[in-house]
């Protein structure tokens, strides 16, 4: 059974691991058997099995921790199962087509050491805003 602060936690150690982009911050949020799904659809292609694939796939693509920031918030928790609701902005970048705001819902299971099991995020990234919006006639 987790609780709101436990997965408040696990949200910490999570942005602290994506910003440090070293293996060691990443192993410590995962159990040896996790997995991690980037949509909640998707099969093998679409996640990793396992610990160190899961590292291996973090450190594959690394973001620059000057070009994005997150804000997440746990919303709920249900036995082992936590629910948090994250925003990540990115910066502008060589790379990157303007600025991006993503909005994600993520299923944390936690065990009772605090390290995940079983990770699904469920994004949308938001939209430009249009002429109207942005302040344009």
């Amino acid at each position: 059974m987790t609780s709101l602060a436990a997965l408040a936690d696990w949200l910490r150690r999570y942005e602290l691991a994506w910003r440090a982009n070293a293996a060691d911050p990443i192993r410590d949020l995962f159990t040896e058997d996790a997995t991690y799904r980037w949509n909640p659809f998707g099969g093998d292609a679409d996640g990793a099995i396992g610990r160190e694939a899961i590292v291996a796939s973090w450190l594959a693509t690394p973001d620059d921790p000057t070009t994005w920031t997150i804000e997440c918030t746990p919303l709920a928790v249900n036995g082992d199962l936590g629910v948090a609701r994250c925003r990540t902005r990115y910066a502008a970048t060589a790379g990157r087509d303007g600025e991006q705001t993503w909005h994600n819902i993520w299923l944390v299971r936690l065990t009772d050491d605090g390290r995940c099991s079983d990770f699904t995020e469920i994004y949308m990234r938001q939209p430009a805003p249009g002429p109207a919006e942005d302040g344009a006639a």
